[in-house]
Parts: C-alpha cells; structure tokens; sequence
C-alpha cells in the first residue's frame, strides 16, 4: 500500500527526494514563525521609541504688568567748556611771549606782546593834532566870551558878529571831538598789541614764536598764535537716537566711564538739550557739564556713557524668549482652552531679558514661554503653567 504523500507528490516514502521535501516543509515552517516574531518584536520597540519621543508640554504662563527699568549706553565725547584761538588783532611782529604749553591762566593774563613801529607813530600824529585842535577851540571859545560881555554894554557889539563867533566855537568844538575820537581809535589799536586770557584756563597749542609775523585770520597768520581751554569744567557731549529721546529732561543724571580710567566712575547731570533732532543722525545733541576741578578728564577723551532709562508703569512685560520675529509682524502665542492663537504684539524697550509689548492682550492671559513659528495657529497644545 502506497503512502498518501506518495500517492499525492508521486514520491516514494523511502526516497531521497520525498525526504528532502519534508526537510523543506519543515525550514519553511520554521522561518515563518521567527519572521513573525520579528515583525512583533519590531512593532513593539518602534511603538515605544514613538512613545519615548513624544513632544514635551510646553511651558506657560500668566501675562503681568509691571515697569521695565533699563539703561541705554552711548558714546560720548568730553570737551572744553570754554575753548578759543588767540588771533592777533593787527598786523605786527611778536615781540614777547609770556606763556607756552600747558601753561595755565587767569583771566585778563597777559600771554604776548607785539610791536607795530607805525601805530606808534599814528598815536603821536594823532596826539599832535588833538593838542592843535584844543588850542583852536579854547581861542574861539575865548573870543566868544569876551564878544558876549562886550554886547551887554548897548551898541559895542552887532549881534551878527556875536552869531558868528558863536558858530565858530561850536565848530571848533566839534572837531576837537572829532580829534579826541581819532585818538582813542588809534590808542585802542596799540591796546591790541597785548593778547590778554579772555578766561581762566590752559594753553593747549601755541603756534608761533617770538619775531613772527601775525595778523587776523588770513591776512597775515592762518594759525592762531595760542588755542586757551578752560578745563575745571568741561562739556560731555552725546547724541541720544529720536527713540529714546523724551527720556532724558533737564533734572536726569548720567554715569561715565573714560578709556583712560577704566576703574573709575564719574557722574553727571543734563544741563542742555538741542531741542531738536540732527538731520543726518536724527538724534538729539545732550550735554552734561562735568566738574574737572582734579584735573583727571582731559578734554577730547571718549566715554562710555550709562543712561538710566525709566519705562511706563502698568506694561506689558514678557520674556523675549515668548516673542517670534516673523517675517510679517512680530507675535506671541496665547492658549485659550487648550488651543494655539497667535496675537500681534508692537514691541517697546527690552532690558535684562525682558520685553515690553502693546497688542489686543489682557492681564494674566496664558502665553508659551518659548514660542516658535512651529506651533501653528489654532493646534492643540499640551502645556504645563509656571509662573515666574
């Protein structure tokens, strides 16, 4: 009797082939059980990586007001509260000069003397023409009186001959006048001779030497002969942006710092405002006066300086880390029964982390702590609240 698998196969029970065939069966069986395993195996641990990597809640909470106090740096610049370049006043030569470099002065001080040959001899003509002239006018002045005493006596004296000796006085008189003008023209001329400190201060450039030439500004010295600076008090000068302009008034106080002190500390207070904003820069010139009476701020020295600035009370204030800078307009991301809803914000002045926004928000809405343009507007959040 034939074995059913021979039967059904045609192979005999004993023979290789039938053999083989059954081996097969078996290894087929046997790999199919292990691939499913697999598969299982593989759907359990991508199962769980999914769980492993799903997102984090994300971080709220509550909107606040508050006042945002920060401080605005700016470059600066000290310079001289007073400074001017010492021109001759007439053409002359330098005769004498009395102080150098670093020399410092009071005012009235005289700095140098020049020497003019030919106003000399102009004061001297002058002068000989003012002592004639007196002589003219006392003998005139003379003549009329005695005319007017003779005329009291009846018929002595015609009264046009007293009207004319009149008239001659008064002439002379009036070129006596003219003659003493003349003189003291020239006299002050010679006083121009001496340069005199118009103010307390140093002498921080001199340009010429004794015997030189000098004259006005272009007719006869193109350097001043001295530059005098008044360095006990000194200008600090800024230039504040049109942004944070209404910050500063007459009664705000700065702190500075120089390169050449960087340990030290110097404080100011605004003295004057331009009033207006440059057109170039659009900023406003700031100055502050410094009190320099040690000497240690030297004129030209740049600063750093600090500016407090005071923000509005009873803002919106949010870490800039809840704000996204899209290409559009700038948002924050409110969560409203669990959902994303982005609101346009303007932004105001920031400081240590902190940002003052104006938008359609109200106190103590729900805000991401740290939003991205990844969480889309109307999605579903997971969140945990934590509040600062």
């Amino acid at each position: 009797m034939k074995h059913p698998l021979t039967a059904v196969f045609g192979f005999a029970s004993g023979s290789p082939s039938w053999m083989n065939y059954m081996l097969s069966l078996l290894l087929g069986a046997s790999l199919l059980t292990q691939m499913g395993c697999g598969s299982s195996t593989a759907h359990e641990e991508n199962k769980g990586k999914a769980e492993q990597t799903e997102a984090p809640p994300l971080e709220t909470f509550a909107l606040s007001s508050g006042q945002l106090n920060s401080t605005l740096q700016l470059p600066g610049e000290l310079i001289s509260f007073q400074q001017v370049d010492l021109y001759a006043k007439v053409n002359s030569f330098i005769k004498k000069l009395y102080v150098d470099v670093g020399s410092e002065v009071r005012q009235g001080q005289l700095l140098a003397l020049m020497e003019a040959p030919e106003i000399n001899s102009q004061l001297a003509a002058s002068e000989s023409r003012l002592k004639s002239q007196e002589a003219i006018y006392f003998a005139s002045k003379a003549t009329y009186d005695r005319l007017l005493e003779t005329s009291k006596t009846p018929g002595t004296v015609s009264p046009n001959d007293l009207e004319i000796a009149l008239s001659k006085e008064k002439s002379d008189m009036a070129q006596l006048e003219a003659d003493k003008a003349s003189y003291r023209e020239i006299a002050d001329t010679k006083d121009y001779l001496e340069i005199r400190a118009p103010f307390s201060g140093v002498i921080s450039m001199r340009n010429v030497s004794a015997g030189a030439y000098v004259g006005p500004s272009g007719k006869g010295s193109d350097l001043p002969i001295f530059t005098l600076q008044e360095q006990k008090k000194l200008r600090l000068v800024i230039s504040v942006p049109e942004a944070y302009a209404s910050y500063l008034n007459g009664k705000s106080s700065v702190s500075f710092m120089v390169r050449g002190l960087p340990n030290q500390s110097f404080k100011a207070r605004v003295s004057r405002l331009a009033g207006a904003l440059d057109i170039k820069l659009r900023s406003q010139r700031t100055e502050m006066d410094v009190d320099n009476s040690n000497g240690k701020l030297l004129p030209g020295m740049v600063s750093e300086v600090n500016i407090p600035l005071d923000g509005q009370p009873n803002t919106f204030i949010v870490p800039k880390s809840a704000i996204v800078n899209s290409t559009v307009k700038p948002f924050v991301v409110r969560v409203v029964n669990n959902k994303a809803q982005w609101v346009n914000v303007e932004m105001g002045r920031s400081g240590n982390g902190k940002q003052e926004v104006f938008g359609n928000l109200s106190l103590h809405d729900t805000l991401v702590r740290a939003a991205t343009e990844e969480i889309r507007d109307g999605s579903r959040l997971k969140t945990v609240f934590k509040q600062d």
